[in-house]
Parts: structure tokens; C-alpha cells; sequence
């Protein structure tokens, strides 16, 4: 799967990508993500990629100038949704390909959007910053706009990384062992199974550990008895 960011920071992603569960992703081909930045799509000297609003307020908003051939070298034309019908175009084709917006305003991103997007072929994420974007990208350039919570942040660049993180992990082979996907938090199984809650607690060594000669925090007892019945029970009944 490809992703690709559209950014005014592209140095933002080299440590997290380089790192870890998605550097072994990328190194395996599983993944592949790409960094652009918008200035080398400005169009003057200064590399303007932002504006003051129309109707007066503070802030700037990031121009959809830049953001437009940005999407056209990278994507094509033919995938921009304001063209999808005109142009002759793969109907099949264009849905494995999404163009996001990523803003404050846009739709809450969940585990099930996570898995959704995991059966693409293609992500191109539209990070944006200030006090947001020219709302002509959203409309007519972009398939949709997603926010990753009810907060404000100083741009779309960790939504990015945070989505990346969520969807690349249940592409297959991206984990090694594919049963932690079905027992972590917000997991969805078959459709005749209910969603299921938060994930039970978990303990490790030592069985007690011992702060101060007064304090014993014990590991439940029932996680070290070998009853693999128990433990099953007792682990849905600590499901929140």
C-alpha cells in the first residue's frame, strides 16, 4: 500500500517512519510512504503557499493553487473528484485510491475507518495548517475530510502519522503475530459478532513486585493458574 503526504513540513516524518513496526513495513515493501512538500508547488519565487481570508479574520489559510498541482503530479488528474466523472476513468481504479483532507472540521477518524482504508491500494493525505484550507480543496479536490479528535492541533501532520500508524498495522504481514489484532481495543470481528469493547488487563514477570517492604502489588492470581477456561472468562468479564 502507498501513501503519500502533502506538507509544508516534510521533515516532520523522518524519525517516526524510520523507526520501529513501519520501518520494518517499508523495508519489506508492505508499505511505501512518499513526503511532498507544497512549496515546490507554489508558483512564485517566494514559494506563497498561504493567504490572508477572505471576509477579514486571523490567521492564514493554505492556498488551493498549490494544493492543485500537487494533487495532479502526484495522483493525476483523473483522480481529482471533481473530474472522476468527466474524464475517462477506471470507476474500479479510482476506489482504491483516496484523497484525504485532514482538518479539525473534517469526519472523526475510528478503528473501522482504519479498516476500511487498510483495503486501499492508496492514501494521499492533505495536511493542513494555520487556520485551515481554502474549503475549495475539500470540495472539489479531496474524497474526504477526517479529523482524529475533538481538539485542535497546529496542523495535519500527526493526524498523518497517526492514521498511517493505524491503518499500516492491519495490513497483513505489516505485524508478526496477526492474533493481537483480534483481541486489542476496538477490534471488529464477523459481521454476526458485536463490536467488541476495550482490551482486558495485562500482566507480565514478576508475579509480585514490591515497592517498599510494606507494598505487594500481585499479578491476578487467576492469569497463573494454567485454566485457560478461567483465564478466557475472567479476561471478557474485565473487558471495558
Amino acid at each position: 500500500m502507498r501513501f503519500d503526504i502533502i506538507t509544508i513540513f516534510p521533515d516532520i516524518f523522518d524519525s517516526y517512519f524510520n523507526e520501529s513496526i513501519l520501518a520494518r513495513a517499508r523495508k519489506n515493501n508492505l508499505i511505501k510512504i512518499k513526503i511532498h512538500s507544497l512549496r515546490d508547488y507554489a508558483a512564485d519565487k517566494r514559494k506563497t503557499v498561504d493567504d490572508t481570508p477572505y471576509g477579514g479574520g486571523a490567521g492564514m489559510i493554505l492556498k488551493i493553487e498549490p494544493i492543485y498541482r500537487a494533487l495532479v503530479k502526484i495522483v493525476g488528474k483523473s483522480k481529482l473528484k471533481c473530474f472522476r466523472n468527466k474524464i475517462g476513468n477506471n470507476p474500479k481504479k479510482s476506489r482504491k485510491t483516496r484523497i484525504i483532507l485532514l482538518s479539525a472540521k473534517g469526519k472523526k477518524f475510528d478503528q473501522a475507518m482504519a479498516r476500511k482504508f487498510s483495503k486501499l491500494d492508496r492514501i494521499i493525505f492533505v495536511c493542513g495548517r494555520y487556520e485551515g484550507v481554502d474549503e475549495r480543496a475539500a470540495r472539489y479536490l479531496c474524497d474526504e475530510e477526517i479529523s482524529i479528535g475533538n481538539y485542535v492541533l497546529t496542523g495535519g501532520e500527526l493526524p498523518a502519522m497517526v492514521m498511517i500508524d493505524a491503518i499500516a498495522r492491519l495490513i497483513p504481514g505489516t505485524l508478526g503475530n496477526i492474533e493481537s489484532l483480534k483481541e486489542e481495543s476496538f477490534a471488529t470481528g464477523p459481521k454476526s459478532e458485536k463490536k467488541r469493547g476495550m482490551e482486558y488487563p495485562q500482566y507480565t514477570k514478576p508475579k509480585i513486585f514490591s515497592p517498599d517492604k510494606k507494598t505487594n502489588w500481585r499479578a491476578p492470581k487467576v492469569l497463573l493458574s494454567g485454566n485457560h477456561g478461567m483465564i478466557k472468562k475472567w479476561r471478557e468479564n474485565k473487558k471495558r
